[in-house]
């Protein structure tokens, strides 16, 4: 199936490793004219190449940190500069903390809140010019399966993860008369680096290995297994394609049905 990216100029933010990496590969893949941001140099350019190596188009790259003030705008003038428009944006950062509540200080809600959030926010405030003056103009914003279903001792994660669908329906609302879509994914267990960082730990704890952690969380996903990141990468390119034209405000779970709620 065609989605349509022929010639769509895309910025990717947290494109460096893991889903926001798999989209931008799949993007370039597709046709479509590549940005890829994350804060580590040595990481977005290691990007970079690859996704060159196997798409044969080489994204352009931007060092930014867009959970600092300003960043996303520098970020967003060098997509003006290379461009000056933009069809659409994937904002793929976020994290959480794994904590009890009692454990958590002021400072730890506000950073996860920076990164999780404000990020966010950020990233489509200072593209919204830009998405103006692009052709079918959508955003995606990655959310996490947790919004619909907290995990425990993620209080932090589990509470601005449910900001993002607010965000995603209020903005979705705002700029629909523009034009401009909106929509957010929210991926389950997805095997991430950040996972693999997980286990690892994890299995070092318990006095076990990588492969029995991966097993036990798998188990309480109903299809028995943790995502690939591709696979949540499908989503994020089809809602931001033109196919997806009529689907705004929407948050769709990609997460093998960990999440069981109606809504």
């Amino acid at each position: 199936m065609d989605l349509g990216y022929q010639g769509r100029r895309v910025l990717v933010v947290g494109a460096s490793a893991g889903i926001g990496f798999a989209t931008a590969r799949m993007l370039a893949a597709e046709g479509a004219e590549v940005m890829i941001a994350s804060r580590d140099p040595a990481a977005i350019a290691a990007a970079a190449a690859r996704i060159g190596a196997e798409t044969g188009r080489i994204p352009a790259t931007v060092v930014a940190d867009i959970t600092q003030a300003g960043a996303a705008d520098r970020l967003l003038g060098d997509a003006e500069a290379r461009w000056g428009a933009l069809d659409l944006l994937v904002d793929a950062v976020g994290g959480s903390i794994r904590s009890g509540f009692e454990a958590l200080t002021d400072e730890d809600w506000l950073s996860n809140y920076s990164f999780n959030v404000l990020s966010a926010v950020r990233a489509v405030r200072a593209a919204l010019p830009l998405l103006r003056r692009g052709t079918a103009p959508s955003i995606v914003l990655l959310g996490a399966a947790a919004s619909r279903m907290p995990y425990p001792n993620q209080i932090v994660s589990n509470v601005h993860k449910a900001g993002l669908l607010g965000l995603t329906k209020t903005l979705a609302g705002e700029y629909a008369a523009e034009g401009i879509r909106v929509n957010c994914v929210a991926p389950g267990r997805t095997l991430t680096r950040l996972w693999q960082q997980r286990a690892e730990k994890l299995a070092t704890e318990r006095g076990t290995n990588v492969a029995a952690i991966i097993a036990e969380f798998a188990h309480e996903v109903p299809l028995g297994r943790f995502a690939a990141a591709e696979e949540v990468a499908v989503m994020v390119a089809w809602l931001g394609s033109p196919l997806a034209g009529y689907v705004t405000g929407q948050t769709v779970n990609v997460d093998g049905g960990i999440a069981r709620g109606l809504l």
